[in-house]
């Protein structure tokens, strides 16, 4: 366990009071669970949920957990067994940008942190686990590294005894079991799902892009249930009130999670660790998600044509699916679209990379460290240049890291299948030299 936790997390941790915490010492705890917090003490909200953790966090390790360092008896001798639910650490990971106001955020925190010296380290954590919202709290299988759950904030409210510890997913059908309404009233069992693709829709009446987005949806819907297709949408509600659930389903043709049902609405939300609305999570007949990315395929093919939308490994830059440029490092790949084919031709050339690295993480059940696009010539695409300071090369191979505002740039006179695969392979190694954006 110490070697996969040590390469996620460093050798060194600190607690509240400063004092380092060897990070192969959590495995001779016995820590099973880690929980990742990804905060910033100029956050109002990060300061409300320190506060609710750390009641939380108290009570599943008990008095003596609470209240002693969080490093305490590492390295005892026969220690008795922890209870399992002591057997959760959690970590801090900073946005910080000021270490004064870290200092003082992490004080009374009684679990443990990254360093504030740890940049890179808590950078290349927020890219990897595609964290766009503060604050977020996620759980990792100690051992494996497998996330457990996306959104420990539901944990804590829906849980807070600890008593379903350590929160690991569910299947979908288990999830969802219940009635199902349409918004004639009339109600379905779950079951009437069986042998169907099923959307998972999580939007509101309050969200300008969510009642875009359902606009499209609906006429999707329509076209795909044309067709033949046997394919559900279910609407999991995050409206603030009955009445406004009732006036936006109103609107749709498929089935609804009840709003009075709130626990089952929060577990779909915490299976599927959503962290902004609107999300279409679409699913195999088996209950296994296709693609996280729904409401950019609905958006990018309204005709319907691709449906199920299993996932593309390279991507065409788009309007609809330029947002993923922000959840992580993307491969940009810019050409000359005026040239006949020059776009297809380009994806064909990035495709092979795209695919080992893809299979790769796969195994690991982890989501891939890049994102591949092709970039053609349009006002998104001049945009994107002048944000980022690029040249006006073309073909021009680049990684854009929004986050970390880096940018990793090949400008050379011909791309070949073996540039591309140097040049990934040296980005994952971190042997290459950020610019700034």
């Amino acid at each position: 366990m110490s070697g996969f936790l040590e390469e996620l997390l460093g050798e060194k941790l600190v607690t509240g009071g400063g004092e380092e915490v060897d990070v192969h010492s959590l495995s001779a705890r016995g820590i099973s669970l880690l929980g990742l917090y990804f905060g910033c003490s100029l956050s109002a909200p990060c300061a409300q949920l320190s506060a609710s953790l750390a009641a939380f966090y108290g009570r599943l390790r008990g008095d003596a957990g609470a209240g002693a360092a969080p490093g305490a008896g590492a390295g005892a001798g026969a220690a008795a067994e922890p209870e399992p639910r002591r057997r959760l650490e959690i970590v801090f990971v900073s946005s910080d940008q000021d270490q004064r106001q870290w200092q003082d955020f992490v004080r009374d925190m009684p679990w443990l942190a990254l360093p504030y010296k740890e940049k890179h380290r808590k950078l290349k954590l927020w890219n990897k686990y595609r964290i766009s919202n503060i604050p977020s709290l996620i759980f990792l299988d100690a051992t494996s590294g497998k996330v457990v759950c996306r959104n420990g904030l539901l944990v804590i409210r829906d849980d807070p005894e600890g008593l379903e510890f350590p929160w690991g997913p569910k299947p979908f059908r288990e999830v969802i079991a219940g009635p199902l309404l349409r918004n004639n009233g009339q109600s379905l069992e779950s079951s009437s799902l069986e042998g169907s693709h099923v959307g998972v829709y999580f939007s509101a009446h309050w969200c300008p892009p969510c009642r875009s987005l359902t606009r499209v949806l609906v006429e999707s819907y329509r076209k795909i249930k044309e067709a033949g297709q046997k394919f559900e949408i279910i609407f999991v509600s995050a409206d603030r009130s009955e009445e406004s659930f009732k006036q936006y389903f109103s609107e749709m043709p498929w089935l609804a999670v009840p709003y009075t049902d709130e626990a089952r609405r929060s577990r779909l939300n915490r299976l599927y660790g959503i962290q902004g609305i609107p999300t279409l999570i679409v699913l195999d007949p088996q209950g296994e998600v296709i693609t996280r990315q729904g409401r950019v395929e609905v958006l990018n093919d309204e005709d319907c044509r691709e449906f199920p939308w299993h996932p593309k490994p390279v991507l065409e830059l788009s309007d609809s699916n330029a947002v993923q440029l922000n959840e992580g490092p993307c491969l940009v790949l810019f050409v000359d679209s005026e040239d006949d084919g020059e776009s297809e031709a380009a994806k064909q050339l990035i495709q092979p990379i795209a695919e080992k690295i893809i299979a790769k993480y796969k195994a690991k059940e982890e989501e891939a460290p890049l994102l591949f696009f092709v970039a053609g010539e349009d006002d998104m695409t001049d945009s994107l240049r002048d944000y980022t300071n690029l040249p006006e090369a073309a073909p021009l191979l680049t990684i854009l890291d929004m986050s970390a505002r880096a940018k990793y740039v090949m400008d050379v006179e011909e791309i070949t299948p073996a540039i591309v695969e140097a040049f990934v392979n040296d980005f994952l190694a971190e042997k290459l030299k950020p610019e700034p954006i």
